[in-house]
């Protein structure tokens, strides 16, 4: 393509970092690509560890090409964040392509752009996304129309070669695949729950579970103010 792409990564308190990190290193080696990272106020966003500065302020962002939403523990707050689901609402309604990493699809389901669709999802959360009219979707990167979502975290890397083949081109992104020699590899066998030794899988499955009640409670409130807006 000729034209800039802008492409926003909107972030929240808790977001996993590789979530956005790892499409946005792809969408940043592409020409003609402007990736813009933001915050509701342009605040300081910590992530893993992480502290993430300078950004811009989501709030006053009038439109993008791509919406990109990553993931994390603190998804489920950031649902309920009615200033930044607001800004999610408004990028998300012009965008030519809405996407998440991870549990970034609960939020772009929570914002109603999701219903009637196909998401993929955290394996680990992925069966809430049907309280928002969301079909959900096991593979490593889903393609619906203009919605490209990705699976858990390192699937980042999966769904931007994806999008960014759609958009840019395919030897566009083989290139940057090239430059950035992902050639995966895994030391174990074992990404996928299906795929790991019963003890480590359900060691993992008691990590995610303390979480999950929370996070059902917010997705349900979440859903019923979806619900409500649309009424």
């Amino acid at each position: 393509m000729t034209q800039t792409c802008r492409i926003v990564f909107p972030l929240y308190p808790g977001v996993t970092q590789l979530d956005f990190t790892a499409p946005h290193q792809v969408f940043n080696r592409l020409p003609g690509a402007e990736t813009i990272v933001a915050s509701v106020g342009g605040i300081d966003i910590e992530g893993d560890g992480l502290v993430f500065a300078r950004l811009a302020d989501l709030t006053q962002l009038e439109a993008c090409d791509v919406l990109c939403v990553p993931g994390g523990f603190g998804t489920t707050a950031a649902m309920l964040d009615e200033a930044y689901m607001d800004a999610i609402r408004r990028l998300g309604a012009s965008a030519r392509y809405v996407t998440s990493v991870c549990t970034g699809s609960l939020i772009l389901a929570a914002a109603g752009l999701l219903k009637g669709r196909r998401a993929a999802c955290h394996w680990a959360w992925r069966d809430l996304l049907p309280l928002f009219d969301v079909e959900l979707d096991e593979g490593r990167v889903c393609r619906d129309g203009n919605v490209i979502t990705g699976g858990g975290v390192t699937a980042g890397l999966d769904f931007a070669l994806v999008a960014a083949a759609e958009i840019f081109g395919e030897d566009a992104a083989r290139r940057v695949q090239l430059g950035l020699e992902y050639a995966p590899e895994p030391p174990f066998e074992g990404g996928r729950p299906e795929l790991a030794p019963p003890h480590i899988r359900d060691q993992v499955q008691k990590m995610m579970d303390a979480a999950l009640a929370e996070r059902r409670a917010g997705a349900l409130e979440a859903a019923r103010r979806l619900k409500a807006r649309a009424a």
